[in-house]
């Protein structure tokens, strides 16, 4: 009798501590933070975070792959060229500075801005500061740096068409957003890398790089009043400009026909392929839910994408579903890869599951567990001083406020099997759907000929 009751207050205890658990996870908040404006124009935010003797910083800019014009590849260069020595600093000593510190700063490129972050302790914050500073109002673009950055980021290009998988997304790009520039490639293309010269970088760096349009957030161990002094006195010479991140319209709608990209790679033994269209803008309302229902349809590994296409069929070892979000765009897509003579059962396994789930849509069980999937990969994603500062940057930069977060479970938990429904009907393509293959043209194009109108590239030409 002791025995059992032992049990049933274990249990109880477990249950409790579960019930805990799901509290602390429905009470996750974005923790209180100050916005405010410099004269400049640079949005700045600060959040205490006094756990960690830490503080990070996260920077957004509007100088992505976006403001390229027709030198694709210039944005990336020049964030990368921001470190290759300042009016006052040699790469050598911002390099020695930062490893003697244990500290990080990072600069890069993305489709639509350009980025920084940095991390350090509390105490160095004062040596830290000027660094990103100079880094970020005097670059020198040091001739000798960009050209050993030239020569590497030409046979990056050459060797990542070796590996469908590391280009195809940029073909994807071209294929859906045509001559926007959301088909810009973050890396560029040969034909345009080899004309960049360190007189580019400094012009667009010239235009692009303006505190109006541009945030910074940093969290950590700090006192708020005297780190606004700091960042007020750190970027009060950085001269406002003409922001740029306003004038990218919304891309022209897509195509209402299926078609067919198959890009030839004579000695491929695969095929790599993409199925699907246009996605959602990263501030649609319906964000949270279109997000549980990609967890059922390809966002982890018990989804009905690799189910079928892996675990049942063996046709694959993973395939997945994803949308890529932009300010103004997106597309979403089936990704998937197979040997070359499994290239038709594939497709049409994945074009069994997308009909699949717009016919039946998602029964209770299947969403709960969606759900409890999703509520749980939640929160980890907030845990540090630097995912939050990225994500008051992406606040910011996509114009979604802490609702988001805050409303976040609340938002899965509301999602009904009838409500996906629609979700589905809406969001998530499957008429007049758009392909894109990587494989050997000669075995494979009477198949994708089935799907649409078949266009013909080789994975050796320029570009994309």
């Amino acid at each position: 009798m002791k025995k059992i009751l032992s049990i049933t207050m274990l249990a109880i205890l477990m249950l409790a501590t579960s019930i805990q658990k799901t509290n602390a996870q429905a009470a996750f908040k974005v923790p209180v933070y100050e916005k405010f404006t410099l004269k400049n124009g640079l949005t700045v935010y600060l959040m205490e975070q006094h756990e960690v003797p830490t503080i990070s910083i996260s920077m957004v800019i509007p100088a992505g792959a976006i403001y390229d014009g027709d030198k694709n590849g210039l944005a990336s260069f020049t964030a990368n060229g921001l470190k290759y020595g300042t009016k006052n600093f040699t790469k050598p000593q911002i390099e020695e500075q930062l490893d003697f510190l244990g500290a990080s700063l990072n600069t890069y490129s993305s489709k639509e801005f350009a980025g920084l972050s940095s991390k350090f302790a509390k105490n160095d914050q004062d040596k830290v500061l000027p660094i990103i500073k100079e880094v970020l109002l005097y670059p020198v673009f040091n001739q000798e740096e960009f050209d050993k950055e030239k020569a590497r980021a030409l046979q990056n290009l050459v060797r990542a068409k070796e590996s469908p998988r590391n280009v195809i997304n940029n073909y994807w790009d071209k294929f859906i957003y045509g001559d926007h520039p959301y088909a810009n490639p973050i890396g560029g293309k040969t034909s345009t890398l080899k004309d960049i010269t360190t007189t580019d970088l400094k012009s667009f760096y010239a235009k692009n790089y303006v505190p109006n349009g541009s945030a910074i957030a940093i969290v950590g161990d700090f006192n708020p009043k005297t780190m606004k002094d700091k960042i007020s006195d750190l970027f009060k010479d950085w001269k406002k400009g003409e922001a740029n991140s306003l004038k990218i319209a919304e891309p022209e709608a897509l195509s209402n026909k299926a078609r067919v990209l198959l890009i030839n790679k004579d000695d491929a033994r695969e095929t790599t392929m993409l199925i699907g269209g246009k996605g959602i803008k990263r501030d649609n309302p319906d964000f949270v839910a279109i997000e549980v229902i990609n967890t059922v349809l390809g966002g982890r590994f018990t989804s009905m994408l690799n189910d079928e296409l892996r675990v049942n069929s063996g046709l694959t070892y993973g395939a997945r579903s994803s949308f890529s979000s932009l300010k103004n765009a997106g597309t979403f897509n089936v990704s998937t890869f197979t040997a070359t003579k499994t290239t038709e059962p594939t497709i049409d396994k994945a074009l069994e599951v997308l009909k699949k789930i717009h016919d039946k849509g998602i029964d209770d069980e299947t969403l709960t567990s969606a759900k409890n999937y999703v509520n749980g990969q939640f929160p980890p994603d907030y845990e540090t001083s630097g995912q939050l500062a990225g994500l008051l940057t992406q606040m910011f930069w996509y114009g979604f406020d802490e609702s988001f977060i805050n409303n976040f479970q609340a938002n899965v938990n509301g999602l009904t099997s009838a409500k996906a429904k629609e979700i589905i009907t809406k969001y998530f393509p499957y008429e007049n759907l758009q392909f894109l293959f990587v494989g050997k043209a000669d075995d494979i194009k009477k198949i994708v000929e089935k799907l649409g109108p078949v266009t013909v590239k080789e994975i050796k030409a320029d570009g994309f």
